[in-house]
């Protein structure tokens, strides 16, 4: 961010594919390096309006902040440029685990529940909040393949019924020379899955 605000031009603009709705700060950003001062300081823009907004929801602030960016902010969604295209289909498919992979998330999911209630009480839930969400990470970690999770209670499972699933639906798929755009929050998974693919 520093460095692309060192940067010396006649013009300035900036495209992003990252919601806003990630947090106002990724906005001030964005404002600091096309027009400096138009939102503030980083401090300032965060008492008037991140927090205000992110914190207490505050319809009035989030409002003027709107008005105050729209002359120089362009939103264009996929059904305002390409009329062409379908609605997107989604389909929501369930996968149990596998047993194995049951008794490590039982396992971790317990083990983490002791933890967490265990820093609550010591610290608040307001300070906790990095243990509850390492909870969470391990959690989704079992339930992609517990090769992700490094501790020695997973080194021992070695099935993952997300990837068995996802494998049986790539399998026909590329049997047919189509191609298949598969994406994970997980890069190892991504190499888990790309390992399993060259076997």
């Amino acid at each position: 961010s520093r460095a692309a605000s060192g940067l010396q031009s006649q013009l300035r603009l900036a495209l992003t594919g990252t919601p806003m709705e990630n947090h106002l700060g990724e906005l001030w950003s964005l404002y600091h390096f096309l027009m400096p001062g138009l939102l503030g300081g980083w401090e300032d823009f965060g008492r008037q309006f991140r927090t205000p907004i992110e914190k207490h929801q505050d319809s009035e602030r989030r409002a003027l902040l709107i008005r105050r960016i729209a002359p120089i902010f362009l939103r264009r969604t996929k059904s305002a440029v390409l009329h062409d295209l379908p609605p997107k289909i989604q389909t929501v498919t369930r996968i149990p685990l596998s047993p194995e992979q049951a008794d490590l998330y039982e396992s971790v999911r317990a083990t983490m529940d002791e933890r967490i209630r265990a820093e609550i009480s010591l610290h608040g839930i307001k300070q906790s909040q990095i243990v509850i969400l390492d909870a969470l990470l391990k959690l989704r970690q079992v339930c992609c393949h517990p090769a992700l999770l490094k501790i020695k209670s997973a080194a021992g499972v070695r099935t993952s019924a997300k990837l068995d699933a996802l494998m049986e639906l790539i399998e026909p798929l590329a049997s047919e020379g189509r191609r298949v755009l598969v994406f994970s929050q997980f890069t190892s998974m991504l190499d888990i899955i790309s390992t399993t693919l060259t076997r």
